[in-house]
């Protein structure tokens, strides 16, 4: 059972509030992985910076999309794959890669679906890549610089992943039309 707060700005300790002012400002309101952050003010502005710094990579919206949800999908975050495909649809990304991402699924575009396996095999390799890894990467068009894009992709999903499923925290109501459960 989760006993974590979630905060408000009249909650949050003194640090974390112009961090959840910030948060209120860019989202609209404030999302409830983040009043669960603000807990800690340190990971909230870690969280917040990473994310910032992530939008700031070389990688378009259907690949930023395709690092978040490849993670979210499998570390099983019950949280951040719903608000990932409202982001995603928000961004405009193409349905059909939503709805791969989210199914697990081939991705029909061969460079993606080559970012989508390179993920994976970060994930579940914890970094230990092959040789064959990397240069099918390569092959398919990216960079070095885009793989350690990939790892602070990785960086910040770990953060939001993690805490959700300590916090079991609620999915935010905009995005509980996309709930999600792993299929296989």
């Amino acid at each position: 059972m989760s006993d974590f707060p979630f905060h408000t700005a009249e909650t949050a300790p003194e640090a974390s509030k112009p961090l959840i002012e910030r948060s209120i400002a860019t989202f609209g309101r404030l999302p409830g992985l983040h009043s669960v952050m603000a807990e800690s003010p340190e990971l909230l502005e870690t969280y917040q910076t990473a994310h910032a710094l992530f939008q700031k990579t070389s990688f378009n919206a259907e690949e930023l999309t395709v690092v978040w949800q490849t993670i979210n999908v499998e570390n099983e975050c019950h949280y951040c794959v719903p608000a990932h495909t409202g982001i995603a649809h928000m961004m405009k990304v193409d349905p059909a890669i939503i709805d791969a991402l989210r199914d697990e699924t081939p991705l029909a575009d061969p460079k993606l679906e080559a970012l989508r396996s390179f993920t994976l095999s970060v994930v579940r390799d914890r970094g230990f890549l092959s040789d064959a890894t990397v240069s099918a990467f390569l092959e398919a068009g990216y960079t070095r610089k885009n793989m350690l894009e990939v790892v602070l992709g990785y960086s910040q999903k770990i953060m939001s992943n993690y805490v959700n499923h300590m916090a079991q925290t609620p999915v935010d109501e905009p995005f509980q039309k996309f709930a999600w459960t792993r299929s296989k």
